[in-house]
């Protein structure tokens, strides 16, 4: 019989490979699922400030407002955040209707725009 007994089981070499690669696929794992949250967050932010632009709109058209041509701003508050939003009443060439374009921008930058909503408003005569 020899003199050692063979042993079964990893090298500290093996180990340490196994654990270099483990490390290396759990990194690539963090920066996708961090990437993918950005992502999402970005999204939200965008679906909600086509939502500001959409409520704009349905204002002038529920309250059957006519609206001066001209440029107006103000903000609304939506999810928690505040959006700044411009409109911009231009007249037509048909004098009963009025064409509105609605900017909206980021809660954190006024400069980035993350939506812009065209509609039209009809003054129907009475």
């Amino acid at each position: 019989m020899s003199r050692f007994r063979k042993h079964r089981g990893f090298t500290l070499l093996e180990v340490l490979v196994a654990l270099a690669i483990l490390a290396i696929a759990m990194a690539a794992v963090s920066r996708t699922a961090s990437s993918s949250i950005r992502n999402a967050d970005a999204l939200r932010t965008r679906v909600i400030a086509d939502w500001v632009a959409q409520n704009r709109l349905a204002n002038h058209q529920a309250l059957n407002d006519w609206p001066s041509p001209g440029i107006q701003t103000g903000s609304e508050d939506q999810a928690g955040q505040t959006y700044p939003w411009q409109e911009e009443v231009i007249a037509t060439p048909n004098p009963t209707m009025r064409r509105i374009v609605v900017s909206v921008y980021a809660p954190d930058d006024a400069k980035l725009k993350l939506r812009e909503l065209t509609g039209y408003l009809v003054q129907y005569p009475r």
